[in-house]
């Protein structure tokens, strides 16, 4: 009685808690907005919906051309670098789209070096030549396309791995090939795990900002934004909000129909993936097509960036810089501790009592992951500002005193959206850790006398730790990425590194946001390598 009066409860009141910001933007759906509404569904509505679909398009299309030829390869093929390549495609993850944005703009402008070069070199003036935009809606395909492709390489790669060989053994001995066997068998077989990195890409890409902003495309984030800040409207930025959450829960709903009837099958006998040596022009072109989105995804934009860092060392002024990577190493370090705690809570709240409201609370509450920082930053807003009203209002009625902002623009307040908006990834990471734990360890552990926390404490937290750092760190990089959230919800006077970037970027000092973009990609390289390594290591592999 005393777990059910504790356990089940507490980890329903939490979940719901974190669910309130998507709640609260789909509850503002039918709240009336004025003329606003009509005047954005007449003017840029169809504006915002087409760049976005087009947008999703052409990203989907990189993607996966990217994501899924180099996961073949990596996995089953032998030719010059393989090993390098197959961690080495990830690093591209750690470099923010709205960073790679700023980079390639100073690269490929009028007075970068690129056209710089090229008018030294053809002794050509303004307008004597073409050269394509880079700040347009295909530049900005681009741009994502190359940090988003991992995600789909990711998934793709585990899937690949985890293949039976046998399958793939009965086509070649049927007559096929190996690329007809990779698009008859090996393809179908990896759909599921595709489709679900695809869906990841196409979230991320509804989810941007920065990038978007930085190019001059209008599409749901910079409307939200526009509507929130630049027309003072609430409820229509919350209608806009919601607008773009149906987007992102059918791509959900597609990428779990994609899997209800999906089956994986796999010899019982442990087998090592027998790789194809490529030889010759084969070779040469697997090498060239893993380098692409390596070189234009990470090392150019790595070595831009280092680059602006030592031509403007001299007169950054070091304190201020120390202050901005405090601030957000400190954001970062509370929002990953904090979501941990939680996401502990939650999973063993659910491995005690799996009933269904705790399952639906739970599951209810990781929903911010798929949903973009700037529509949880508006739902975080619209139920915090109220409460300050309404506090405020009764402490002048009864004391005649003004409380002020007691949650709205405090870091409070953008706690509890990190928080919501990354709980997802520690939630997955700590429930992965938990299953794998035997029930008879949690009746051991009672039948000695131990209460449901105590076993969480002394039994799952040692058997946990892999597991909950692998959570810290991907929370706490997810975290110090994170651009319009913060933009939206930072206190008065208070910056972060992302801030820091986004704010020099647009005001065309790509030099200064050098530094501050280095530090942020060099934070996300950790958990990338580790997260490579451990796929790795999850199947043996031979070559013939």
């Amino acid at each position: 009685m005393r777990v059910r009066s504790w356990w089940s409860p507490a980890t329903v009141t939490i979940a719901l808690i974190l669910a309130l910001p998507v709640l609260v933007v789909f509850g503002f759906v039918l709240v009336p907005s004025g003329e606003v509404w009509q005047h954005l569904a007449s003017t840029v509505l169809g504006d915002y919906i087409s760049n976005s679909l087009w947008l999703m398009f052409g990203v989907g299309v990189g993607t996966l051309i990217g994501g899924v030829g180099t996961a073949w390869l990596t996995s089953m093929c032998r030719f010059p670098g393989r090993g390098f390549f197959e961690w080495a495609l990830l690093l591209p993850m750690a470099m923010p789209a709205y960073i790679i944005a700023y980079t390639y703009t100073g690269l490929l402008d009028f007075a970068g070096p690129v056209q710089t070069f090229l008018r030294s070199v053809t002794g050509w003036g303004f307008q004597d030549y073409w050269f394509p935009e880079i700040r347009s809606l295909p530049g900005a395909v681009l741009m994502l396309a190359l940090v988003l492709y991992p995600y789909v390489y990711l998934l793709a790669r585990a899937a690949f791995l985890s293949q039976s060989l046998c399958v793939l053994d009965v086509s070649r001995t049927l007559g096929n090939g190996p690329w007809r066997t990779f698009f008859t068998v090996a393809l179908p077989l990896a759909r599921p795990a595709i489709v679900a990195g695809l869906s990841l890409a196409l979230m991320e890409t509804l989810a941007d900002y920065g990038t978007v902003h930085y190019f001059g495309i209008t599409t749901f984030t910079t409307g939200i934004f526009r509507t929130w800040f630049g027309l003072g409207n609430a409820p229509a930025a919350a209608q806009l909000a919601a607008l773009l959450m149906v987007f992102v829960f059918v791509l959900i709903v597609l990428e779990r129909s994609s899997r209800r009837h999906a089956r994986y099958h796999s010899s019982q006998r442990e087998q090592s993936i027998r790789r194809l040596p490529l030889h010759g022009a084969a070779a040469v072109a697997a090498v060239g097509f893993c380098s692409l989105p390596l070189a234009f995804g990470f090392i150019l934009p790595a070595l831009q960036l280092s680059w602006w860092s030592m031509t403007v060392a001299e007169r950054m002024q070091l304190a201020p810089f120390v202050t901005l990577i405090v601030n957000s190493l400190g954001l970062a370090a509370g929002a990953a501790l904090l979501a941990l705690v939680l996401a502990l809570i939650l999973g063993y709240g659910r491995r005690l009592h799996p009933q269904p409201p705790v399952n639906w609370a739970v599951n209810i509450s990781s929903l911010g992951y798929a949903v973009p920082g700037l529509v949880i930053a508006v739902g975080v807003l619209i139920p915090f500002a109220w409460f300050d009203q309404q506090v405020d209002q009764w402490m002048r009625s009864t004391f005649n005193i003004s409380t002020g902002l007691l949650l709205s623009g405090t870091l409070a307040a953008l706690l509890f959206t990190y928080v919501v908006r990354f709980l997802a990834v520690a939630l997955q990471t700590v429930e992965s850790g938990i299953g794998r734990i035997r029930p008879s360890l949690d009746e051991a552990g009672r039948s000695l006398g131990l209460t449901p926390r105590g076993v969480l404490w002394r039994i799952h937290r040692p058997m946990l730790r892999g597991s909950l750092l692998t959570a810290l760190l991907l929370v706490f990089v997810d975290v110090l990425k994170e651009l319009p959230a913060t933009l939206m919800l930072r206190p008065f006077d208070f910056n972060t590194l992302a801030v820091r970037a986004y704010e020099a970027a647009m005001d065309e000092r790509l030099a200064d946001a050098g530094p501050a973009s280095l530090a942020i990609m060099l934070a996300g390289l950790l958990p990338v390598i580790v997260l490579s390594r451990s796929i790795t290591r999850s199947r043996h592999v031979q070559s013939p």
